[in-house]
């Protein structure tokens, strides 16, 4: 029997543009996702209502995932301000374009 190699997720909340990040890491987005907005994902991330997901990137494996998720929360803001609006320059909410 092989082992099962499961994908994961990086991605990166805020409750406004250019607001203050959070960066979290899961195997299912959309069960992730419906923690957050439904007040019971992080106390982090409910204390300061972060639900807009501005980035979301897709893993092979969630060994990747978990790695890229310390690399990012590594960066300097600027980096990572960056990285969102080369993709999402209007920093609104992904979530329904994944799904």
């Amino acid at each position: 029997m092989y082992p099962v190699v499961m994908g994961g997720w990086t991605y990166i909340l805020t409750n406004k543009p250019h607001g203050v990040l959070y960066i979290g890491v899961t195997s299912d987005l959309a069960a992730r996702m419906a923690q957050h907005r439904a007040g019971t994902g992080s106390a982090f991330c409910r204390k300061y209502g972060w639900t807009r997901l501005v980035l979301a990137e897709p893993h092979a494996e969630i060994v990747a995932a978990i790695r890229r998720e310390k690399a990012l929360k590594a960066w300097k803001r600027d980096w990572k301000v960056r990285l969102i609006e080369a993709g999402n320059p209007d920093w609104s909410d992904i979530f329904e374009r994944l799904v």
